[in-house]
């Protein structure tokens, strides 16, 4: 797939120049600062030294007050509480982060997280009956929720008080809950959009502990609420960024059992931890456990205390895990061969949009195939199966492309949707399905414009090979945690000549060198080596857009044994794309 290479301008001249001097970094650095919004020496000191300090007042959170109010009272009363969470990395991290402070305030907690097939997304009838017969009075959802009018009315009528801690857009009326908590809800004022679902439940806590002299201090369920925001890609930004940051700390200093236990088995070690080995090594484990099964297994691990325990957990969603990449490919082989199909006989069915269904695929893998198919052909991707005799998938959109909105256009067509502007949940009448094809087909027509048809790889900034020094490496290191919306720094270096030969390593990846002037850099292009005719040994003027990465390696030892040997970080360029 060819990409369209968009250079970032530089938005105001004068600021980068006040950055670069005020901060003491080069002129290329100030100017990523200052298209990230960046642009005073206040921001840049809070962008590069984040403080617990600066979090936004939780009170400020539209309904916190009552919210806070419920739970009081329920501590008083030592009533029991229902926390009713998702299925993903987001719920299943919101409703262990709830269980364990709940318990520290010794009330009994009971933890539900429906069953992806019997019980479908968010609140249920299933869930709120096992919570009235467990005896509660007060239900807390975490990371669903804000669509569940009659859900919230039934659990009312059992003698269930509601709160919500949600993240997805509102639509329409809102749940007649007790207190809801939603950043996105009409009339909310507080200050940042982007928290995930765990993110709203720590910002629950974090106002129930300032009301509580003797509660632990919140803090401690950060590494919690890092998981859940770079797995859910929500932005990595603002009070995000903060909130990562922090719980990267403890998850690589102090893991808790199951925590650790995760690592341990994706083969990684504590305290080099990362949010890309979240998104694509830990997330996809804790995952499995909702996907191809009971997901409480996932918050029964994440509140375990005990290491051994975590260890049998942990290995258990490994082999979820495995299984779910089986069904996966599976699934995808079977979805791309209908795709490639219809395009192969010149049909119009996606043209615009590609809807797909299939009764017998997995509900747990169509999201993860919808993203695969995204990749490959960059169009939007709805991915159904048959559930209960209805059509139920999920959908995933290209950059730019307002998913949501485009779905509440087709809303006559469906018996219920929701979610965000790139990712959604959705649920068809199965003999509806074509019609329904037909209508998103033509809404994305209308809507998808024509730059956002093909892929676009987003440059930060110009620079030349000489620039790139260890110093600069080290400033572009403290831009990390890296995720959505704070993507790594990439670059673009025009006319470098290929040095050396240049050759196909592992399973396809392409290694080469570069060089200007007397500057030379080793080159790692992941996937590229379809490339290889684009950089034969010799080639002048290339242009080459990549991330600066490091790669560490052990110095051979001089000494007559042959022993030792100090490790040693060099810097490499991690070739996105070149021409």
């Amino acid at each position: 797939m060819e990409y369209r290479w968009d250079v970032q301008s530089t938005a105001d001249p004068d600021a980068v120049q006040r950055i670069a001097e005020e901060i003491h970094v080069p002129q290329s650095i100030a100017a990523i600062l200052v298209n990230r919004g960046i642009d005073t020496f206040e921001k840049a000191k809070t962008y590069f030294r984040p403080a617990l300090d600066l979090l936004y007042d939780p009170f400020s959170m539209d309904g916190m007050d009552q919210a806070v109010s419920r739970i009081l009272h329920a501590h008083r009363t030592r009533e029991k509480i229902l926390v009713f969470g998702d299925y993903d990395v987001d719920g299943t991290n919101g409703s262990a982060l709830l269980y364990l402070f709940l318990k520290s305030l010794n009330l009994e907690v009971l933890p539900h997280i429906p069953d992806r097939i019997n019980e479908g997304y968010g609140l249920s009838r299933t869930g709120i009956d096992r919570g009235k017969q467990f005896g509660a009075t007060l239900m807390i959802a975490v990371d669903c929720g804000i669509t569940a009018i009659d859900e919230v009315e039934y659990a009312a009528t059992l003698g269930l008080d509601t709160i919500i801690c949600d993240h997805h857009e509102p639509t329409g009326r809102q749940p007649s809950a007790h207190a809801v908590l939603d950043p996105l809800k009409p009339g909310s004022t507080y200050p940042f959009k982007g928290l995930c679902g765990c993110g709203v439940a720590f910002k629950l806590v974090q106002a129930v502990c300032r009301q509580l002299s003797d509660a632990h201090p919140p803090e401690q369920y950060l590494d919690l609420v890092a998981l859940a925001t770079c797995a859910d890609i929500v932005p990595l930004v603002d009070e995000n960024r903060t909130l990562t940051k922090f719980g990267l700390e403890l998850i690589n200093s102090n893991p808790r059992p199951g925590i650790r236990a995760v690592i341990e088995h994706a083969g990684l070690t504590p305290g080099h931890i990362n949010t890309g080995h979240i998104v694509f090594m830990i997330a996809p484990r804790i995952n499995a456990a909702g996907r191809l099964g009971d997901a409480m297994r996932a918050v029964n691990l994440l509140t375990c205390a005990d290491d051994v325990e975590a260890a049998a957990l942990a290995q258990v969603l490994e082999e979820e895990n495995r299984n779910r990449r089986r069904i996966d490919e599976n699934t995808f082989l079977e979805a791309q061969a209908i795709v490639e199909d219809s395009l192969a006989r010149g049909s119009p069915e996606f043209n615009g949009a590609i809807v797909l269904h299939q009764e017998h695929w997995h509900p747990g893998v169509i999201g993860i195939v919808a993203s695969r198919l995204v990749e490959k052909y960059y169009r939007p991707t709805i991915m159904m199966t048959t559930v209960d005799g209805i059509a139920k998938g999920s959908a995933r959109s290209v950059e730019g492309f307002d998913l949501y909105q485009a779905l509440k256009r087709c809303e006559n067509k469906l018996i219920q949707f929701g979610g965000h502007k790139y990712a959604a949940g959705l649920a068809v009448a199965v003999d509806h399905v074509d019609e329904f094809r037909e209508a998103f087909n033509a809404v994305v027509q209308e809507l998808l414009a024509e730059d956002q048809r093909t892929p676009v790889l987003k440059i930060d900034s110009n620079v030349t090979l000489g620039e790139l020094t260890p110093r600069f490496a080290r400033i572009l290191n403290q831009f990390a945690p890296f995720g959505a919306r704070n993507p790594r720094p990439v670059f673009l270096a025009k006319n470098v000549d290929v040095a050396g030969v240049p050759r196909i390593v592992g399973k396809g990846h392409l290694r080469f060198k570069v060089r200007d002037g007397p500057i030379t850099f080793d080159a790692i292009g992941f996937d590229l080596g379809h490339l290889i005719d684009r950089v034969p040994a010799g080639r002048k003027n290339l242009h080459i857009v990549f991330s600066l990465d490091e790669r560490e390696w052990k110095r051979p030892s001089g000494g007559i044994s042959g022993s030792g040997g100090e490790r040693e970080k060099v810097l490499q360029l991690k070739v996105k794309d070149l021409k």
